[in-house]
């Protein structure tokens, strides 16, 4: 779904343009939280919620996260910098509390399998059909199961079904709770979530700030950028990133190149050993490894670095006194930065929503720039926004240095990465290299992107057609990534904004 498809993100595109506009300005006061429940919803009539009151109070959560601070400040353990997707507590409580509930579909019937299913008193005949007394109820479904007319229904609530990884827990009041312990940061809750009510905090206020002082920075933006931006070429979006402030704008696709060429060599020795490897680009894939299946992690992972960090750390030898942010449709790469230490790669991500409010608060109209057509990468590194293009790339890497034939699985979303890793941990993994991607899709089906992906990714092909015979080593001879550090680190102590 687009970024104005969506009543619950236009509203938090409307607080990061505020927030935008006023960091520009020099105008961010310490009231801006109700500035902008004031200014964005002025009347005294609920469009969407209860009451205005509430409306507003949600205004002010997003207003915090987008400013850089937890959305609940109530006590000190509610500002978790490791945490980036955050709940806002006062939109998450429109969402359907009770588990289990009876439907008009109930017959009231003479069987009554549903109260004798019950081991706990919960189901009692009303009136008209079965009651729940959910203060008895402990949500085991039993009833569910025998009821013939199927009038009990059991009702999942997106954040918690869309979560692979069973981070989503329901507090006393219904409210959810995120365990960081297990939380991948993919977003996948935040795209999920109906109501807007899981968003990711941002850094676009110490950016902005950082272009006001001329720091010197470089913007490096996503493979999936291209076409994200109505019918504005990738050359027109570079540029208008540039006039943002940005000393100079850098195609990760590049990095996605050298990754591709550098990790064949490693896939290649895994093959000779007869041990599968998985591809290490997608942080929350990562994520998923590492927290989950450790020993698939130190078994099996890529140690390449991915193409931001390789390409980060390029930049930086060539540019030492040089400031780098990624641009992309991805929020786990929030975490995947900060997860650096004190002396980053990436010294701040942006979001494409947040590039976008970006843009708007400086009037910038990307399709009324002149741009110079500049291709930086091959086609094979720009598709890595889209699944399976990771593996397409290491094929066209090995047949272009010597050839190998490389079995490989694309695992889509995050619990297909699931089921793929487990079955890998538990030996009965036959190709040759995995490639997960936490995200449907791919990147260019992020949880920050602009447009629809089915439309973006049709722009994405008509403007690469006429690239398509450029190679990959073309790319990593012109760079240079001999000197470059390609490998991943341990994951340092995640450092505080």
């Amino acid at each position: 779904m687009g970024l104005f498809d969506h009543e619950a993100r236009q509203f938090k595109f409307d607080v990061l343009r505020e927030v935008a506009v006023h960091t520009y300005e020099n105008t961010l006061t310490p009231n801006i939280e109700d500035e902008l429940a004031y200014k964005l919803i002025p009347t005294t009539k609920a469009d969407f919620r209860c009451c205005v009151y509430k409306e507003r109070e949600i205004i002010r959560q997003r207003t915090r996260l987008a400013i850089g601070k937890s959305p609940n400040i109530r006590r000190k353990e509610d500002i978790r910098p490791k945490q980036i997707v955050q709940v806002l507590e006062a939109a998450c409580d429109g969402c359907t509390i009770k588990k289990i509930q009876i439907t008009d579909n109930c017959r009231k019937c003479m069987a009554k399998s549903c109260v004798s299913a019950c081991k706990f008193d919960a189901i009692k005949m009303g009136a008209d059909r079965a009651v729940i007394d959910h203060d008895k109820c402990k949500e085991c479904g039993a009833c569910v199961k025998v009821c013939p007319f199927h009038a009990i229904v059991e009702t999942t609530r997106p954040c918690k079904a869309s979560c692979a990884v069973d981070a989503i827990t329901m507090d006393e009041n219904g409210i959810a709770q995120i365990d960081e312990d297990k939380c991948i940061n993919c977003a996948a809750c935040q795209s999920a979530c109906p109501f807007g009510a899981i968003e990711d905090t941002s850094w676009i206020v110490p950016v902005i700030q950082l272009i006001k002082l001329d720091t010197p920075i470089i913007a490096m933006i996503a493979p999936s950028i291209q076409g994200q931006f109505d019918s504005a070429t990738l050359d027109q979006i570079k540029a208008g990133i540039k006039m943002l402030g940005f000393s100079d704008v850098a195609e990760v696709a590049v990095g996605a190149d050298a990754v591709a060429w550098y990790e064949k060599n490693e896939l290649k020795e895994k093959m000779a050993e007869g041990i599968p490897m998985t591809t290490s680009c997608c942080p929350a894939f990562l994520n998923l490894a590492r927290q989950h299946f450790p020993t698939v992690y130190e078994k099996n992972m890529s140690t390449m670095a991915s193409p931001i960090i390789v390409m980060a750390r390029m930049l930086k030898k060539k540019h030492p006194q040089t400031g780098i942010v990624f641009i992309g449709p991805c929020v786990a790469k929030k975490q995947e930065a900060m997860s650096d230490g004190m002396f980053p790669d990436v010294d701040y991500v942006l979001t494409y929503e947040e590039v976008a409010a970006m843009l708007v608060a400086k009037r910038i109209y990307l399709n009324e720039i002149k741009a110079e057509v500049r291709v930086e990468s091959s086609v094979f590194g720009r598709n890595f926004a889209f699944g399976s293009g990771v593996s397409k790339a290491l094929v066209q890497a090995a047949a272009e240095d010597g050839g190998i034939v490389i079995r490989s699985e694309y695992a889509d979303g995050c619990l297909e990465c699931k089921k793929q890793l487990m079955i890998m941990k538990a030996g009965r993994f036959t190709a040759d290299i995995l490639e997960g991607m936490s995200c449907k899709g791919g990147c260019g089906n992020g949880p920050a992107i602009i447009d629809n992906s089915i439309k973006v990714k049709v722009r994405f092909d008509l403007e690469n057609a006429p690239y398509k015979g450029k190679k990959i080593v073309d790319t990593v001879t012109k760079y240079g990534f001999d000197e470059t550090d390609i490998h991943r680190h341990a994951a340092k102590e995640i450092k505080s904004w």
